[in-house]
C-alpha cells in the first residue's frame, strides 16, 4: 500500500513530458517539437500559415504562435497540439512578447506599422500604437513598465509606456533592427541590426547608447554577417548571437561587449533558445532546415536536428 501511495504521489509531481524545444517552420506551416534528452523530433504539429514568433504562457499550459500569413495569433494546448482559439493580432504579426502579467501580448504588425496589444483573457485588442515602418522585434522590461518595438525601415527602437500605451522615446540603431532583449535586471536594452551588422546596447534609465558591438567572422564577407536573434546566459555574463547567412553564432562577453568566439552552425541561423538548465542552446537554421545543438560550456556544436522547411522561432518548454 505504501508503495502504491508513493507511486501515486510521485506521478502528481513528475512532469508528464520531457523538456522540449518548440520550433516554428515557416514554409511547412508546422511546429517541430524536439526532446531535449534525446535530441530528436518527437512531434510535428500543424499551424496556421507561415508561423514565426512563438512563446509560452508562464505556466506553460498554452503556447502562442504568430501565424503571420493567416493574420492571427493562435493559442494552442501544448499537450494535445490542438488550436484552442485565435486571437486578433492585426495584419502580418511577426514577433510578439508576453507581458510579465501573463495576460497582455504586444505584437509587431509589419505591414501596418503598429504595435497591437491583445488581452489574452478577453481575446480583444486593447490598444494599437503607431510605430515606425515595418516593425519586427518586441521586448518588455522585467518590471513590465516598458515595451520595445523595433522598426526595420525606420531603423529605430520605439519605447512604449505600458501603462499609458504611448511612445515616450525613439532611439536610432543601425540598418534593419531585428531583435530586442532587456537584461534580466532591466538596466540594459540590446537591439540587433541585421544589415548594419551590429548590436546596440542602451542604458534603460535614459535611453542613451552605451555600446556598439560589431562582428567579423574569418573567411566570411561582412555583408553576410547579419545579427538577428540572441540570448543571454543565466548569469548574464555571456550573450549568444545568431549571425544569419554567415552561418555562425557569436559568443559575446556581455560585461566588456567584446566578441570572444564564433561557432559554426547551420545555414542562415535566425533565432535560438536554451534548454531548461541552460546547458544546451538550440539554434534555428532557416536555409538548411535544421536546428544546431550547442554545448554552452564548451561552446561547441554537438548535433544538427532535421526539422521542417525554414525553421524560424524557438521556445523552450520544461
Amino acid at each position: 500500500m505504501k508503495h502504491l501511495l508513493f507511486t501515486a504521489a510521485l506521478s502528481l509531481t513528475t512532469p508528464l513530458h520531457a523538456a522540449e524545444i518548440w520550433v516554428t517552420n515557416e514554409k511547412d506551416d508546422t511546429i517541430s517539437v524536439i526532446d531535449v534528452d534525446t535530441l530528436e523530433v518527437t512531434r510535428t504539429i500543424p499551424t496556421g500559415e507561415r508561423p514565426r514568433g512563438i512563446t509560452f504562457s508562464k505556466d506553460y499550459s498554452r503556447v502562442y504562435i504568430c501565424a503571420s500569413d493567416s493574420d492571427t495569433v493562435q493559442v494552442m494546448d501544448p499537450n494535445t497540439g490542438q488550436v484552442l482559439h485565435d486571437l486578433p493580432s492585426g495584419e502580418d504579426p511577426e514577433q510578439f512578447v508576453l507581458h510579465p502579467n501573463d495576460r497582455h501580448l504586444y505584437i509587431a504588425n509589419e505591414d501596418d506599422a503598429v504595435t497591437t496589444v491583445v488581452d489574452t483573457e478577453s481575446r480583444k485588442v486593447i490598444a494599437q500604437i503607431n510605430v515606425g515602418i515595418e516593425p519586427e522585434g518586441m521586448a518588455v522590461s522585467p518590471d513590465g513598465k516598458i515595451a520595445i518595438t523595433t522598426s526595420e525601415t525606420t531603423n529605430m527602437a520605439h519605447w512604449i509606456d505600458t501603462e499609458t500605451r504611448e511612445l515616450f522615446a525613439n532611439t536610432l540603431v543601425d540598418s534593419r533592427p531585428r531583435h530586442a532583449e532587456f537584461t534580466a535586471g532591466g538596466s540594459e536594452l540590446w537591439v540587433s541590426s541585421e544589415i548594419g551588422g551590429t548590436i546596440t546596447v542602451f542604458d534603460t534609465a535614459n535611453q542613451s547608447e552605451k555600446a556598439k558591438i560589431e562582428f567579423a567572422v574569418k573567411g566570411v564577407h561582412p555583408d553576410r554577417v547579419q545579427p538577428v536573434g540572441f540570448e543571454f546566459t543565466e548569469d548574464e555574463k555571456t550573450a549568444f548571437v545568431a549571425l544569419g547567412p554567415s552561418n555562425h553564432v557569436a559568443v559575446v562577453n556581455a560585461e566588456t561587449f567584446e566578441v570572444e568566439d564564433y561557432i559554426l552552425v547551420g545555414r542562415r541561423v535566425w533565432h535560438m533558445d536554451f534548454s531548461p538548465d541552460k546547458s544546451l542552446l538550440f539554434t534555428t537554421n532557416g536555409v538548411s532546415g535544421d536546428v544546431t545543438v550547442i554545448d554552452v560550456a564548451s561552446r561547441e556544436a554537438l548535433k544538427s536536428v532535421k526539422v521542417g522547411r525554414f525553421p524560424w522561432g524557438a521556445a523552450m518548454r520544461p
